[in-house]
């Protein structure tokens, strides 16, 4: 319980409070191993479980350490949404799965082994326009069983393709600026063409390498971004 209550009164303070408590206590920069579907993770940093325009997919999930990335990506993570709260406060983010605190099989996912990994839940617009976040409990598995319908519509909500667009584009922006990139981003190929019509999608077409073939996982409710950065060998 005290873990949970830590958690909670952790996503009330800034988008960086989780970050800022790993620097505070001088944790060394995180080491990847191997790859993202057969690797491995020191020096691991939890992502904070909510921001100014963002919030995770559970809190329940955050105290089984189900939220830890590469202290690179936790940064470029927060520094995206950071950038788009500024620039685009009229957007809500939520993300998902990221790894283990040491990285490893995590299960249900055949990735998500070295840090590198992080789903971010699609963002939605209800019938008045508004930006929404899909809901995430235990009963429709934090997000995970929902399915849009070919058109990218759930209910009465829509993707909402430029915020998606968006951020895509700040995770590139923050991912450069920090020295790596974006290895790929896997989103139901179906539902991409919209994508290219966004203010920013022209850019994301030229610098973002996107899945072309569905995967096992239709990946329409979320999309999965791995990014790139170089691993030690996995022994």
């Amino acid at each position: 319980m005290a873990k949970i209550w830590m958690i909670a009164c952790c996503s009330w303070l800034s988008v960086s409070c989780s970050l800022a408590n790993e620097s505070n206590n001088h944790v060394p920069e995180s080491v990847c191993f191997g790859s993202t579907g057969n690797g491995a993770l020191q020096h691991g940093v939890a992502l904070p479980a909510q921001g100014e325009n963002f919030t995770s997919y559970s809190l329940m999930a955050q105290a089984l350490d189900r939220n830890y990335v590469h202290s690179k990506v936790a940064s470029i993570v927060v520094n995206a949404f950071t950038a788009l709260a500024q620039s685009h406060p009229q957007y809500r983010y939520k993300y998902a799965e990221t790894g283990a605190r040491e990285g490893g099989k995590f299960y249900p996912h055949k990735t998500h082994q070295n840090g590198l990994s992080v789903d971010f839940m699609t963002p939605m617009i209800d019938e008045n326009g508004q930006s929404q976040w899909l809901p995430t409990h235990p009963f429709n598995r934090y997000g995970y069983d929902i399915e849009l319908n070919k058109q990218g519509k759930w209910d009465s909500w829509q993707i909402d393709y430029e915020a998606m667009a968006l951020h895509l584009y700040a995770l590139h922006i923050a991912a450069i600026e920090a020295g790596v990139d974006i290895d790929r981003v896997i989103f139901d190929p179906k539902l991409q063409p919209p994508l290219w019509q966004t203010s920013v999608g022209s850019y994301l077409k030229k610098h973002v390498k996107f899945s072309k073939r569905r995967s096992w996982v239709r990946h329409d409710e979320h999309y999965h971004v791995d990014f790139k950065i170089r691993c030690q060998p996995l022994n």
